[in-house]
């Protein structure tokens, strides 16, 4: 995998001029690449979290071709991951590719469920529409109803309980930079909201 610091010339396509991944890029290292010695990078290739070492001094989450929902996405997954999960790669997790079996999509939902209401949480702070993602196109998706409920239920419980300290850094950023209100409100937030 090559992982670049500097942007490559051409943005996507689907970019909207606001909601462009430089931007993400600037914030989270404005918080993050001093205090707790990790970046946001752009991928050429799938995404990964890459823990320090010999190689590179620094924590690398690393989103893939320059797709600011990936990049939101992979945020969310850092800011559920603990102090130990942090210094493995990819945060230690098992993955099951595309392909999974009903079963294994019922255990991918469950756990995926939190990073997703995290990520919510994340786009409603940048105005940037977020999508459910069962991530499973060749398998067995199963009922997207009861995975958008999960997400939805995982959120509640999150804003009931308050969010960590790195969720509560980057959504305050995050809205501030983009103009957006009401992020930690519950009552603002529904599942017929999820596509």
């Amino acid at each position: 995998m090559l992982a670049q610091s500097q942007p490559p010339q051409a943005v996507p396509a689907d970019l909207d001029g606001r909601h462009n991944y430089p931007v993400l890029i600037s914030l989270f290292n404005q918080l993050f690449a001093a205090r707790l010695n990790t970046r946001l990078v752009l991928g050429d290739h799938e995404p990964l979290y890459l823990p320090a070492d010999d190689d590179c001094g620094y924590h690398r989450i690393i989103f893939a071709h320059g797709f600011f929902a990936s990049a939101l996405h992979e945020l969310a997954h850092w800011c559920v991951a603990g102090e130990a999960r942090r210094q493995q790669l990819d945060y230690g997790y098992w993955y099951i590719p595309d392909g999974r079996t009903a079963a294994q999509q019922q255990a991918f939902e469950q756990v995926e469920g939190r990073a997703q209401a995290v990520e919510w949480l994340l786009a409603r702070a940048c105005d940037f529409r977020f999508q459910v993602s069962v991530d499973n196109l060749t398998g067995e998706a199963g009922d997207s109803s009861a995975f958008k409920q999960i997400v939805f239920s995982s959120l509640q419980q999150l804003l009931a309980t308050g969010v960590n300290e790195r969720v509560g850094a980057l959504v305050a950023t995050f809205g501030q930079h983009f103009g957006a209100e009401n992020m930690l409100d519950v009552t603002t937030y529904c599942v017929e909201q999820l596509d």
